[in-house]
C-alpha cells in the first residue's frame, strides 16, 4: 500500500514548518527522512499518519485521500512511533504492547494469533526477557524498544517511525534497523526519521533529505547523501567517503577544534 504526500503545507501561525512538500512511500522500500533541527520532520510525520491536517496539499493512502479515513480503519493500515510515547501507569511490558493489537480485537481474530504478535514482537525488539516488567521502571532505551514492539504487533502494511533508534546503544540501533528493513522486505512501505546519517546510508532503500520545511533532495542513499547536499542543509562542512567492499558510504562532519586558552603567566 503506498502512502503519498502531495504539495503538503502546514504553518504554526505563519511560519512554514512543512512547505509544499512532495513524499511518497512504496510497498517495500524503508524511505530515512535526514535534515537539521527544525526541519520539518516530525511534523511531516505527523501529517503522512493522519494526525495533523496539511493546510494545503493532501496526503493519500493507497490511492485514497487519508481524511477519508476511519480511526479504527486507519489503526489496522499504518502505524506510528512517535518521538516520545508517555506512558504513566504502571502497565507491564507485554500491556504495552499488546496495545498494537487492540485495532484487531472485535474482527473475528483468534486470540492466539494475538498472542504469537506480541510474543514475536517482543522477541523482534529484544524486550521479551522484560514482559514482566513495569513500563514506567525501564531505561530510556527500553521503553524506546518496547513502544517499537508495539508498533511491530500492530502488523500494519504502513509503518512511520520517528527517531527510533534515538535513546539506544549501538547494538540495538542496529538490531533495529534491521528489523525495520526486514519489514520492508516483507513489502511494507516503511519511512523513518534518522539523524544518524551513517545508519540511513547503511539501510533505507531511499533517503528524502528536508532544509526549513521542504524537500531538499530525493532518491537512492548515494545520491542524497552527498557532501555538497548535506553541507548545505546542516549548515555544516560534511565530507562523505566511499569504502570497504562491498562499498558502503561513511558521513564525516569536519571538526573544527577552538584555539588553545592562553595559559597564566604566574
Amino acid at each position: 500500500m503506498r502512502l503519498e504526500a502531495r504539495g503538503i503545507w502546514f504553518r504554526a501561525g505563519r511560519v512554514p514548518l512543512v512547505a509544499g512538500a512532495d513524499v511518497r512511500v512504496e510497498p517495500g522500500e524503508f524511505v530515512a527522512v535526514v535534515g537539521a533541527n527544525g526541519a520539518g520532520k516530525s511534523t511531516l510525520v505527523r501529517l503522512l499518519a493522519g494526525d495533523l491536517r496539511p493546510g494545503e496539499g493532501e496526503v493519500l493512502l493507497g490511492g485514497r485521500p487519508l481524511a477519508e479515513y476511519r480511526a479504527a480503519e486507519l489503526a489496522l493500515l499504518r502505524s506510528v512511533l512517535p518521538q516520545q510515547s508517555r506512558i504513566e501507569f504502571s502497565f507491564t511490558v507485554r500491556q504495552v504492547v499488546e496495545m498494537g493489537r487492540s485495532p484487531h480485537r472485535g474482527r473475528g481474530q483468534d486470540p492466539a494469533a494475538d498472542a504469537r504478535a506480541v510474543e514475536a514482537a517482543m522477541r523482534a525488539a529484544d524486550v521479551a526477557e522484560l514482559a514482566e516488567r513495569a513500563y514506567p521502571g525501564l531505561s530510556g532505551g527500553e521503553q524506546s524498544r518496547v513502544c517499537l514492539a508495539r508498533v511491530l504487533a500492530q502488523e500494519t502494511p504502513v509503518v512511520l517511525l520517528d527517531e527510533p533508534t534515538a535513546a539506544l546503544d549501538i547494538r540495538h540501533q542496529h538490531q533495529v534497523l534491521g528489523v525495520v528493513r526486514g519489514l520492508a522486505m516483507q513489502g511494507r512501505a516503511v519511512l523513518a526519521v534518522l539523524h544518524d546519517l551513517n545508519l540511513a546510508a547503511a539501510y533505507a532503500t531511499r533517503v528524502v533529505a528536508m532544509h526549513r520545511g521542504a524537500v531538499a533532495a530525493d532518491g537512492p542513499p548515494a545520491e542524497v547523501l552527498r557532501a555538497e547536499v548535506l553541507s548545505r542543509i546542516y549548515e555544516h562542512p560534511v565530507e562523505v567517503v566511499r569504502t570497504g567492499t562491498p562499498e558502503r558510504l561513511v558521513v564525516l562532519p569536519r571538526h573544527e577544534l577552538p584555539p588553545a586558552l592562553p595559559t597564566g603567566t604566574g
